[in-house]
């Protein structure tokens, strides 16, 4: 499962992150969004949803959620 299918409001482990961008790759650890960490959907909207990663909340779009795999 991904973050694009997630339900609202559950809290998931990020499993893995599947994106070939290094750049992206150091983006996202610099949020706290890496393998093994806690992230919750807190809400969807258009092309987008905001998560929640450690104690903060970021938007972030579809095609970057559908790369974060979640169990």
């Amino acid at each position: 499962m991904t973050l694009e299918t997630a339900d609202v409001g559950k809290e998931y482990i990020i499993s893995r992150i599947d994106t070939d961008d290094d750049e992206l790759n150091a983006f996202l650890f610099s949020l706290g969004c890496y393998t093994g960490e806690a992230v919750t959907v807190v809400s969807r909207r258009g092309g987008g949803c905001v998560i929640s990663v450690k104690d903060g909340r970021y938007n972030i779009d579809i095609a970057l959620a559908a790369a974060i795999a979640v169990s």
